[in-house]
């Protein structure tokens, strides 16, 4: 008896044998793109945004913030699509726009919202 293909046109996949060990791509936890290494240290820029908005001066955090997306934007720009990572959501002119727009009105705020009282 021959089967028809499944509704959405995958192949079968043969059973997993569970003493068989991991493939080696599975085992590797390092960025394999440019991009994705470009991500993480825009992670990591933003992560010491957020702890000097928490622990010091918020003006000074917001503006890491601010940087690292921008930064993102222009990694985005000048990446191939294949080679942009976790970088490439959408479009890559929908993601500059946004990633450049929300950096650039970031910085903005933090330059213009006027001291506080305490």
């Amino acid at each position: 008896m021959t089967q028809g293909p499944l509704p959405d046109d995958r192949l079968p996949q043969e059973p997993v044998d569970a003493d068989e060990p991991p493939a080696a791509s599975d085992e590797r936890r390092y960025p394999s793109t440019i991009g994705g290494a470009f991500y993480l240290v825009i992670l990591l820029t933003t992560a010491v945004g957020f702890v000097i908005v928490v622990t010091g001066d918020w003006r000074v955090g917001i503006r890491w913030l601010a940087l690292s997306l921008v930064a993102a934007s222009a990694a985005r720009l000048v990446l191939p699509e294949r080679d942009a990572g976790m970088l490439a959501v959408r479009d890559r002119w929908f993601d500059c726009v946004l990633l450049a727009g929300v950096g650039a009105a970031l910085l903005f705020l933090a330059q213009t919202i006027p001291d506080q009282p305490v």
